[in-house]
């Protein structure tokens, strides 16, 4: 799990993978170089509508020609596939059971199975299989707790330690003057965040990132709060009850193969959602309190 850590960030690759969420299958093309001034990574969609997303080091910049919009952002907690395990990986067993599975293929290359079984209802678990010479993370799988696919990547073809093209990481649609650029990266906000108080604490989640970030079209301010157990991450968006009529009423919603849940608390509206069960958002959502100003 160490290699897989650290192999999606000092490799050189390229190749395709595919990402099913849900009924939806998208295949994508990746391309990633380590150099004298860190990591370039391109991130292109191959169907569908066209995405790319060019990381330079921490920052990010998603092009979408179809909105003629660039949005400016920066790498959170939990990065992309296939840099999806947490540099340190020591705490996981208190919370997952790990153990190794058979040794199989994936995209051609021989892959160890690693899989993590959360000891409690409070997580998904997840199969991971790595690359043997390498380390590289190949294919990753969420799972529920009747181990049905949640949400699964896995690459088709891939090229590890060799030199990449060049041209696989140059921005392939063009920016012209009646594009929009949106700043997403928001401002540090530990002060808000900590007027906040989550009463029925998540066993191994903890509070790894807040900022404030303008979203949607009106440029609506909301705080954006991530609690993460090292691998699952739950994202917390604060606004006022009012923004957009929300209605005071608890409960789920469903985007995809990630569940949303949202409650009003203090005048402020509360959307829970993340990569973990319905009983971990709710007692997010539930459990949060705010300090009077």
């Amino acid at each position: 799990m160490d290699r897989m850590a650290s192999a999606a960030q000092k490799l050189n690759y390229s190749g395709t993978f595919s990402y099913l969420s849900g009924k939806r299958l998208e295949a994508l093309r990746i391309a990633h170089v380590v150099g004298p001034n860190g990591e370039v990574e391109r991130l292109e969609t191959l169907d569908g509508n066209p995405r790319e997303v060019i990381r330079n080091n921490s920052e990010v910049r998603c092009v979408l020609p179809d909105l003629k919009t660039v949005i400016i952002d920066r790498v959170g907690k939990r990065r992309a596939f296939p840099a999806r395990l947490p540099m340190a990986v020591s705490a996981l067993d208190e919370y997952y059971r790990i153990s190794l599975g058979d040794v199989s293929r994936v995209a051609g290359r021989k892959a160890q199975l690693v899989v993590l079984e959360p000891k409690d209802t409070l997580r998904y678990g997840h199969q991971l299989w790595a690359d043997v010479d390498s380390g590289l993370l190949l294919k990753a799988r969420l799972v529920g707790a009747k181990g049905e696919v949640i949400e699964q990547f896995a690459f088709n073809e891939i090229h590890v330690g060799e030199a990449v093209d060049p041209s696989l990481l140059e921005q392939k649609y063009a920016v012209a003057d009646d594009w929009q650029t949106v700043n997403a990266k928001g401002d540090e906000a530990d002060g808000e965040a900590a007027a906040w108080r989550l009463g029925d604490v998540l066993p191994g989640y903890r509070l790894v990132s807040s900022v404030r970030r303008s979203v949607g079209a009106q440029g609506q301010s909301v705080l954006h709060m991530v609690l993460s157990d090292g691998m699952a991450n739950i994202s917390v968006f604060v606004e006022p009850a009012s923004a957009g009529g929300a209605s005071a009423s608890a409960g789920f919603m469903e985007a995809g193969s990630i569940a949303v849940y949202a409650r009003n608390v203090g005048g402020q509206r509360l959307t829970v959602l993340g990569e973990a069960p319905h009983e971990a958002l709710r007692r997010v959502g539930d459990g949060m309190t705010v300090d009077a100003q």
